[in-house]
């Protein structure tokens, strides 16, 4: 399953850093791709993982998250 969210209060790659490692501790994520340009990131996951887990994981370092 793939999941794009996009991310808001991005701006450096330190940001991108911090954003992927909140989405691969998620329990179920194989993978997260984060883009700073785009503003997004889109993430692999099983269906243990949900929406609402990678968005709290997301806030929980600062950003806000939304489902694409």
């Amino acid at each position: 399953m793939e999941t794009t969210l996009k991310i808001e209060g991005m701006t450096c790659g330190n940001c991108v850093k911090h954003v992927q490692q909140a989405l691969m501790e998620v329990e179920g994520v194989e993978s997260a791709t984060v883009s700073l340009e785009e503003n997004r990131a889109v993430v692999t996951h099983g269906n243990e993982a949900t929406v609402e887990q990678l968005m709290a994981a997301v806030e929980e370092e600062g950003y806000k998250a939304t489902q694409i």
